[in-house]
């Protein structure tokens, strides 16, 4: 292609060849990209006790292979707009598909737990990049009146994803192997780079390439990577011990001196001074719980119900699918319905349905069946489902005009790195009270505990009956108990983490109520 035929490539310029219907090519476009990205970013939770299971490594690693990938999409994000200032819409687009195939095949060919975080660091990063570059397109292709439907569309895309992502990874498991769920996403990948070397507009490399914040880059990526990786190995390495301090204390100091840094630079990464408006900084605080709430529970419950409950990764993934499909129902009726009352209303009638599903939650045991664990999923969602369209639009009302672009992305970057740290925080609050259970259950476990005792006599009798040598069946009794002692310590931790849950959407209670009363202000 020649320099003079660069220029035919704009968008304008597509929407004159293909006419009208450019708009719904560049959208199927951009999307098939999408749904791979956020396919990847939740079938992968159904195969956690299979990854733990083959690396031999507990959650606090394994939850790795999900923050991870939020954590290095919501720095991608940050970058985006510089990398598509400089390739153009359409070389970036494509050379996010390739780094994030990249990361899928070494995904599932991981010889190590290391080389499979890896993997999900490059694919999260590479839909970081990929998602707001899409989003943009298709606003810009679209005229003024028909962006909101555009919108809609695309969301419907990015909410049917999750839903159907635990399902499918769960039929790879069944009837291939967890390394599967990573292959799930690259015939999408394939199909969208074709269709995208065709209809993503693109525009000529620049001959200067623009500045960018590196230094607040640099600070944003060490609070992630130290808050992160202290929290999440906080429990195995000991809260007190100097690596974990360390991290904590150089996450903390790096997230002070971005925010500082950011404060002074005129080229800021991220606009922190938008968070002076209350009503915007109620409305961030809160999109971050919704994150966290959102992802979190997507990860927590899967692993729930096939450690304790015994679901195979099929089972478990179709579990959540009818709450995923309902989101996609829910979305816009509450986006009508957030038109017709205020914001803020629908906001914290869907913090108390979801923490009303967690509180049921907690009733959850071995014996809860498969229709139940359904209806309980589908509660907490559907406070999600109500959450979302008003935080969005109240958000954004909550700005001047020439404020609207940098709220979008400050919204959205809060609400990514709420489902980072929700995952990450979660993980650690359910080991931290699996110990304290099981030291509380096993100081109870001493030879006057009558109880015990005849269980293991019977156990013991059971292992005689079997013809296991004598020798043996103390140790096989104890080792029994054990089991016992550890499952009944992982389900009361489980209930635990979803008590905390509810309680932490209903702290959100809090600036939802800061939202209502601003917004009340403004319409006097």
């Amino acid at each position: 292609m020649t320099a003079t035929a660069i220029p035919l490539q704009t968008a304008a310029a597509l929407t004159e060849r293909y006419g009208p219907s450019y708009r719904w090519l560049v959208t199927v476009t951009g999307m098939m990209g999408v749904v791979s990205m956020v396919l990847a970013m939740t079938t992968v939770n159904v195969a956690v006790p299979d990854v733990m299971g083959a690396f031999g490594i507990g959650q606090d690693k394994a939850q790795w292979m999900s923050s991870a990938y939020m954590a290095t999409m919501t720095a991608g994000m940050l970058i985006n707009a510089w990398v598509s200032g400089i390739l153009g819409e359409r070389r970036t687009f494509v050379g996010a598909l390739f780094f994030f195939s990249v990361g899928a095949l070494m995904g599932g060919s991981a010889p190590t737990e290391d080389a499979l975080i890896f993997a999900r660091v490059l694919q999260g990063f590479s839909a970081g990049i990929a998602q707001p570059l899409v989003m943009a397109t298709i606003f810009t292709v679209f005229p003024p009146e028909r962006r909101g439907m555009a919108m809609g569309v695309f969301g419907l895309g990015v909410v049917f994803a999750p839903a159907i992502g635990p399902t499918l990874g769960g039929l790879m498991i069944e009837y291939f192997s967890w390394r599967y769920v990573f292959f799930i996403s690259l015939p999408f990948c394939v199909v969208a780079a074709v269709l995208g070397l065709v209809f993503m507009p693109t525009r000529p490399i620049p001959k200067v390439i623009p500045p960018f914040d590196w230094l607040g880059f640099a600070l944003l990526c060490t609070a992630l990577l130290g808050l992160m990786t202290g929290i999440a190995d906080g429990q195995r390495e000991g809260w007190s011990s100097d690596a974990i301090v360390f991290r904590l204390v150089l996450g903390a100091a790096a997230t002070v001196a971005f925010i500082c840094w950011e404060l002074y630079t005129p080229r800021a990464l991220l606009d922190v001074r938008i968070f002076g408006n209350v009503e915007f900084a109620a409305a961030a605080l809160i999109a971050f719980i919704f994150g966290a709430g959102m992802m979190g529970s997507t990860y927590i419950i899967p692993v729930f119900v096939q450690t304790i409950i015994g679901f195979t990764p099929l089972v478990a993934g179709l579990m959540m699918m009818p709450a995923g499909i309902m989101l996609a129902f829910i979305f816009p009726l509450a986006g009508r319905l957030s038109d017709a009352m205020p914001a803020s209303t629908m906001i914290i009638g869907g913090l108390i349905l979801f923490a009303a599903g967690f509180a049921w939650m907690t009733t959850a045991d071995i014996d809860t069946t498969f229709w139940t664990l359904v209806c309980m999923v589908m509660v907490s969602r559907l406070g999600l489902g109500f959450i979302n369209p008003s935080l969005n639009a109240s958000s954004l009302k909550a700005l001047p005009a020439d404020k609207v672009r940098q709220g979008s992305g400050v919204a959205n970057f809060m609400r990514q790195l709420g489902g980072a740290f929700g995952i990450n925080l979660m993980v650690a609050f359910f080991e931290i009270r699996t110990r304290f259970h099981a030291d509380a259950l096993t100081a109870t476990q001493d030879w006057g505990n009558r109880t015990t005792d005849r269980m293991l006599t019977q156990v013991e009798h059971l292992m005689q009956k079997s013809g296991l040598p004598f020798q043996q069946q103390k140790a096989g009794a104890l080792e029994y108990l054990a089991t016992m002692l550890q499952s009944n310590a992982q389900m009361m931790a489980f209930s635990d983490t979803f008590i905390i849950v509810g309680v932490v959407a209903l702290l959100a209670l809090f600036p939802a109520a800061l939202l209502s009363r601003s917004q009340r202000r403004s319409r006097r």
